[in-house]
């Protein structure tokens, strides 16, 4: 078995780091698979978001779209010679912790997503190919208002950090700039 060939990029809000991750992707010379992990919804804001990233990819990258089934999805996607790029863990966060009204599940539990994130452990361990993750930093500003805003932010540092133990190497963008943080 390969080394784990994982680069974790993390960044805060238009901090550049989709385009960064981008463009590692591309620049790996691998065929390249999207792994989108917003949902549409009926938010115009986010619409023009997700219009936003699909434009300033490569049309030819085909695009799979993840509601919960992250590790599943990469169990199913990723292979030798291929680089799948995941953008990104807060949006899938929030399909857990903050799914919409209709959602027939509803939120996750504590217990439950501790098992979701052990089973992304789990598969990010054991996958070929290049993977590129991509997180937001969230936690270096002030202390969130309320429970379910504290709930969030904990649970995404908290990810944020056992994706980064696993992953060789880990880029934090500023301003559009990579910074090696680790590897």
């Amino acid at each position: 078995m390969s080394a784990l060939d994982l680069t974790f990029v993390l960044g805060g809000a238009r901090s550049g780091k989709s385009a960064f991750a981008e463009r590692l992707a591309g620049q790996s010379g691998l065929p390249v698979t999207y792994v989108a992990t917003a949902t549409v919804g009926d938010d115009p804001e986010m619409r023009a978001r997700i219009a936003h990233h699909r434009a300033s990819r490569p049309a030819h990258w085909p695009t799979v779209e993840v509601a919960r089934d992250l590790a599943g999805t990469l169990r199913d996607i990723a292979r030798d010679g291929h680089c799948v790029l995941v953008d990104c863990l807060p949006l899938w966060l929030a399909g857990w912790l903050c799914p919409p009204d209709d959602h027939p599940e509803g939120p996750a539990s504590d217990a439950q997503w501790h098992d979701v994130v052990d089973a992304l452990e789990r598969t990010l361990d054991v996958l070929p190919g290049k993977i590129v993750i991509v997180s937001n930093e969230i936690g270096l500003g002030v202390i969130p208002m309320g429970a379910l805003t504290r709930r969030y932010v904990d649970a995404l540092g908290r990810l944020n950090q056992r994706v980064a133990a696993r992953a060789p190497q880990v880029r934090f963008v500023v301003a559009g700039v990579p910074m090696a943080v680790k590897g």
